[in-house]
């Protein structure tokens, strides 16, 4: 997203404070559904919330007249974006997405990063996994983009793909084995929600190395592709060995889902 762009549809207040349309913004960053994009905005509402800051200040609800297309006048929710929710927004949306990795570049430029790991080392728990999360789901991502370009297309492929990143990292333990061992219904869960902040953290170095990777070496074989994240989590897991961490398949599972926390911070923001 360029800076011109993102700044042509800023507005003022009677205050003279910025604002931005979050239906305008919708449209700069290439979301076709206002339904997928108000997904992306009770994301970065949650965001909001677990840094700290008072979601209704930088998302207040507005309702806007248009003309439906049978020529009757009605209302359509849109919110009167701040400037930090517009970087919530972007940081939270789908990162293969040219505009939105602009976006995230234009941002992170304009971010002091100090000021957020000091954050994090503030979070509780819970939201350390949340926070954690959300940048395990945009890497992810990625990944699976990286992955298909190196082959890997249905669904089998790409869960066998998977596992080899889990094994390297897990000491052998396939994404089915990781479940049992929590007792998760693997069909139903995902077992990155059972995980805590260190685990998590984990995998999501697992998954940004396998993608980066990936890529500078442009990978376009399926074989190799297996190959390279089971290497990257089995040095991932070498580096927690040599650092004397606790090993991931040893750390306790947590009370919570995210989804079940994500559920009550929404609750929280109503």
């Amino acid at each position: 997203m360029a800076q011109k762009t993102f700044e042509e549809i800023k507005h003022l207040n009677e205050n003279g404070a910025e604002f931005w349309f979050a239906r305008e913004l919708q449209e700069i960053l290439d979301y076709k559904k206002w339904e997928n994009f108000n997904k992306v905005i009770d994301t970065a509402k949650i965001a909001c919330k677990i840094s700290q800051h008072e979601v209704a200040d930088h998302f207040p609800e507005v309702r806007k007249p248009i003309i439906s297309g049978k020529g009757r006048p009605q209302n359509i929710k849109d919110y009167q974006l701040t400037r930090y929710a517009c970087y919530l927004i972007v940081m939270n949306g789908d990162p293969r997405k040219e505009v939105i990795a602009l976006g995230q570049t234009y941002f992170a430029v304009k971010t002091r990063q100090q000021e957020f790991q000091e954050l994090y080392t503030q979070l509780t728990e819970d939201d350390k996994r949340l926070f954690l999360r959300g940048d395990i789901k945009q890497k992810n991502m990625l990944l699976a983009e990286a992955a298909h370009k190196a082959g890997i297309i249905t669904p089998v492929e790409y869960a066998t793909f998977q596992d080899f990143g889990y094994r390297g990292l897990y000491d052998g333990e396939t994404a089915k084995d990781i479940a049992d061992r929590k007792g998760i219904d693997a069909e139903k869960e995902s077992i990155l929600d059972y995980m805590g902040s260190l685990e998590l953290a984990a995998n999501l170095f697992r998954i940004a190395t396998t993608e980066d990777v990936m890529r500078k070496n442009k990978i376009e074989d399926p074989q190799a592709a297996n190959q390279t994240h089971f290497e990257v989590g089995q040095a991932v897991r070498e580096t927690l060995v040599k650092t004397g961490a606790t090993m991931p398949e040893e750390l306790p599972m947590p009370d919570k889902s995210i989804k079940e926390i994500e559920k009550a911070r929404k609750k929280e923001i109503k």
